[in-house]
């Protein structure tokens, strides 16, 4: 071998470890609930523990607070965020520099203690554009260099949204369309918009018995895919009803969740229900209900028929969504207790009290682990599977109530003062 192919063949042999030292490229995390809308990563070799100075990547400060969860597009953390009384959407790189910030609207509000405000819902994107609504209406879509590409005032078109707490669903971003949930006191609303004129495609008008406070919604739609099927999944006023995508039309519901022998004025649903291959896995609220449905055998009222599959009578998370993996449902209630049940029988598994502070953010699988979020900053972190195992608590001492992102090997923690990017040390790599 000559001196020259000796060099060549050095220089790629550099080239191939310095390839191997960097971790393959992860999945984006589009929307609140990830790429599989149900909470679940497929990210490998994340930290179980972290501190203000240990594992942190960058902190950047954020210029007011919020409680929606961050979504990353390749290079791209994409937020909203209060700034006194504006709502803005922000874009920050990999790096925590932050790239641009849009004024989408004014009016900002402050609910229940400050944990809930005008920038609760959301952002989603695709990859070319980003869709936000916040709760004073305001609807729009910008690219990913923050161009405004349309804007629409959901209150001007359907009327002031009557909530107690403010309006926080996060549309849902599925094909060409945006599905919205205005289910209130003046409105019980399913609508779909084309995304790229923010035009209304259809809308459908909920039928409910609910009233008072059980009017009112707080959860995001969902997507059902299974097979060559989809159906949309609504949660409010006393049901957990299956919408077709094409027009609206409902084709299942399931309630219960409220008994009208009993009947509480203040029961409004906020966790959004998860949905696992067949099934559907709708929590309540108060300590209520929480009900699995197998979709595929649903049409009409299902409600103590085949379709439901197991019922569990009280003990509902109250804020967090559930989340679904291997075949276990955890439910992570308001007040930090973990519950985990099988998916298809719904045996109990096991009760553990994780963290004695209310949970507001979902649960996130990844790496083998199950992330809760405390709103006193703390995060534990369990064990998944069957049986109950603490891995680790992890607390920064700034108040937290959105959920995880999880993106090529990082976590992405909003608390409402700061974005952190949450990983291992980089790999220390040759000459």
């Amino acid at each position: 071998m000559t001196t020259k192919s000796r060099f060549s063949f050095f220089c790629l042999a550099m080239l191939l470890l310095s390839l191997l030292a960097i971790p393959a490229a992860g999945e984006n995390w589009p929307n609140w609930r990830g790429p599989r809308l149900d909470g679940t990563s497929l990210a490998e070799g994340l930290p179980t523990t972290w501190s203000a100075t240990e594992n942190v990547r960058w902190r950047l400060e954020m210029p007011g607070p919020g409680p929606s969860t961050p979504i990353v597009w390749d290079d791209k953390i994409l937020l909203t965020t209060a700034d006194g009384e504006d709502l803005l959407l922000m874009a920050v790189d990999r790096a925590g520099k932050e790239l641009w910030r849009q004024k989408i609207s004014t009016g900002n509000y402050s609910k229940w203690n400050g944990e809930t405000n005008a920038v609760s819902p959301s952002p989603s994107t695709d990859g070319k554009h980003v869709w936000v609504m916040t709760g004073t209406g305001v609807f729009s879509a910008f690219d990913l260099d923050g161009k405004k590409v349309w804007q629409t005032s959901l209150v001007e078109k359907y009327g002031e949204l009557n909530y107690f707490f403010g309006h926080a669903s996060t549309p849902l971003l599925h094909g060409d369309r945006l599905y919205v949930l205005l289910l209130h006191t003046d409105a019980q609303l399913v609508l779909a918009f084309d995304k790229l004129t923010g035009q209304e495609v259809w809308r459908h008008e909920r039928v409910t018995d609910a009233t008072k406070e059980g009017l009112h919604s707080y959860a995001s739609p969902v997507l059902w895919e299974h097979g060559d099927q989809q159906q949309l999944i609504i949660h409010g006023g006393d049901h957990a009803t299956g919408h077709s995508l094409a027009d609206g039309k409902e084709i299942w519901r399931v309630g219960g969740f409220n008994p009208k022998e009993n009947y509480n004025p203040m029961f409004r649903f906020v966790a959004t229900p998860v949905v696992h291959q067949q099934y559907v896995i709708a929590p309540s609220a108060k300590n209520g209900p929480v009900v699995a449905v197998d979709i595929s055998k649903a049409k009409g009222n299902v409600t103590g028929g085949e379709a439901e599959v197991w019922r569990m009578d009280k003990g509902t998370p109250d804020v967090p969504s559930p989340l679904v993996h291997d075949g276990v449902v955890y439910l992570s209630r308001e007040n930090g207790m973990l519950m985990a049940r099988d998916l298809k029988s719904g045996e109990e598994l096991y009760v553990e009290r994780v963290h004695s502070r209310p949970h507001r953010g979902s649960p996130v699988y990844a790496d083998g682990k199950v992330f809760l979020m405390g709103i006193d900053g703390t995060v534990s972190v369990v064990k998944a599977g069957r049986s109950y195992e603490l891995l680790a608590q992890n607390k920064i001492d700034e108040h937290l109530a959105a959920s995880l992102a999880i993106a090529d090997g990082t976590i992405y923690l909003r608390t409402f003062k700061a974005l952190y990017a949450i990983a291992p040390p980089p790999a220390k790599t040759g000459p």
